[in-house]
């Protein structure tokens, strides 16, 4: 994707919330980095500390951590148009806990935490913007455990499908059972049943 699309792609995601003028948004555009991470590769790793939030141009990435015993729980996963980072290591300087791979080739605008900074004093409505998005994240993580509490593994599909339309037939099978939190064979049979039920 060009410079260009990856830009038109990102202004479109903070008009939903902000209207920049010309000026603003060029002054935004010349804070950020690219960056390009392949599949199986680490964006970042527990322990690092989260420099920069990232605005997925293209490809998908995904946060999780790993249990005592070796098992990944995904939190989230970043396809086109979604914002990811180590939300307390980003805000709160210490290293983090989280991963953040990349499940397919992935392309990346960057912001640092210290031109994040820099941009709310420059231009104060984007202090809004990024509010917004960790309040929207907030919520959707508290809704995401309570539903994990209370909801059946059939209803937290849906909710997956729901999230991440784009999703559904792009990621491997197990990766999707991880985030609902069941084994791949029995998704197998949840996606079969409702099939049959269609």
């Amino acid at each position: 994707m060009s410079l260009e699309d990856q830009h038109a792609l990102l202004m479109s995601n903070i008009r939903r919330h902000i209207d920049p003028t010309a000026e603003e948004e060029a002054y935004f555009l010349s804070l950020l980095q690219t960056a390009q991470v392949k599949k199986r590769r680490f964006l970042l790793q527990e322990g690092d500390v989260c420099r920069h939030s990232a605005f997925v141009t293209n490809g998908c990435l995904r946060s999780y951590t790993v249990d005592a015993n070796g098992f990944e729980h995904i939190l989230q996963f970043a396809p086109e148009n979604w914002w990811i980072a180590d939300m307390y290591s980003f805000i709160s300087g210490q290293p983090g806990q989280l991963y953040i791979d990349a499940l397919e080739d992935t392309e990346l605008l960057l912001l640092s935490k210290n031109r994040q900074e820099q941009l709310y004093l420059e231009v104060p409505k984007f202090e809004r913007f990024f509010r917004i998005i960790v309040e929207n994240s907030l919520v959707a993580g508290r809704q995401r455990i309570l539903d994990n509490m209370s909801q059946s593994a059939a209803q937290r599909y849906d909710q997956f499908c729901r999230q991440y339309p784009s999703l559904i037939h792009r990621l491997p099978q197990k990766q999707i059972a991880a985030y609902i939190g069941v084994t791949p064979e029995f998704l197998s049979k949840l996606r079969g049943e409702k099939a049959r039920r269609k």
